[in-house]
């Protein structure tokens, strides 16, 4: 488990470095509401993300905070994530693939809480309306690779392009 956290880390940073001569200014270049269900444990979460804009041609950045509720945990994972994007234009739907880490914060209804670093693979699909001016629909999936809820279905939108 610890090569798999260790090996995330090190593509995302590799990622990042690789791609900071070909990025848009930095700024939130698009904000927005997620939510959906998540198995292991058994919740609805709903949340908030970021679209910090493409590192380099068809790579996103967008970090999100997710809460999830049900099964007596409260559940909070902020997640920094890196998506490749199959297709450069939004004006289409557009499936993307990529991956996130960050920490998971469980609370238990009774008493008691814990702390983990999740991993989680991703893939979605996506479409704007013409020139992407007013934002972004997406449908997402994740797989919890470790210490990470087994899998999320999410749905949502990004306002701004």
């Amino acid at each position: 488990m610890k090569k798999i956290i260790i090996a995330s880390l090190l593509i995302s940073l590799l990622l990042s470095v690789t791609a900071v001569g070909n990025r848009r200014p930095v700024g939130v270049h698009g904000i927005g509401p997620r939510l959906g269900l998540t198995v292991n444990p058994d919740q609805f979460h709903v949340g908030i993300h970021f679209d910090l804009g493409d590192l380099s041609n068809n790579l996103m950045m967008q970090p999100n905070l997710e809460i999830g509720f049900g099964d007596n945990i409260t559940t909070v994972a902020p997640s920094f994530e890196l998506d490749y994007r199959f297709r450069p234009d939004w004006g289409a739907w557009t499936p993307y693939l990529g991956g996130g880490v960050g920490p998971v914060f469980y609370s238990w209804r009774h008493g008691g809480s814990s702390s983990e670093l999740g991993v989680y693979l991703q893939f979605g699909i996506g479409k704007g309306s013409a020139g992407s001016q007013s934002g972004h629909f997406f449908i997402e999936g994740k797989l919890g690779l470790a210490d990470a809820p087994d899998f999320k279905a999410t749905v949502g939108w990004t306002f701004g392009h």
